[in-house]
């Protein structure tokens, strides 16, 4: 996999029918790895390692339904109440990110009401806060630490 816009982490891998998986600390089990699951991984361990979110407090590639459809959102933090802190989108590395990707997450957090969503391609990182009563986000440089 090639190297992304994040610091170097640990990651544990193994073979496993012919495929490289790589271990989700979340999940607590082996994932094969693609190009967005590398992005995830990665997106994982900087909230962990660099932002000093608990495990505990992170959900990965879980299903929401929006409009009477199944949707999965790839990373969520939630608060210690249960809200939702930073809704994360990634794409694989070769997706450029572009308006569309951030009217997929607009969309998915007019269900979920993140505090800040994070859209990464694992190349370029986009962070915002969000404005749930005025229906608008304000761009940051980054995402917040956690703090509690």
């Amino acid at each position: 996999m090639q190297p992304l816009n994040f610091p170097a982490y640990n990651f544990r891998f193994k073979n496993s029918e012919n495929k490289v998986q790589i271990f989700d600390v979340i999940r607590k089990k082996f994932v094969v790895l693609q190009p967005e699951e590398w992005v995830r991984q990665h997106v994982v361990h900087h909230l962990i390692s660099d932002k000093n979110y608990p495990k505990s407090l992170i959900n990965v590639e879980k299903q929401v339904k929006l409009n009477n459809m199944i949707k999965r959102y790839d990373v969520v933090v939630y608060n210690s109440d249960a809200s939702i802190e930073i809704l994360v989108e990634c794409k694989a590395p070769e997706i450029k990110i572009s308006q569309l990707t951030f009217d997929q997450i607009a969309r998915y957090n007019m269900e979920l009401k993140a505090n800040y969503l994070m859209v990464t391609n694992g190349q370029d990182h986009y962070y915002c806060k969000m404005d749930l009563e005025k229906e608008k986000y304000t761009f940051l440089q980054h995402i917040p630490d956690f703090s509690r």
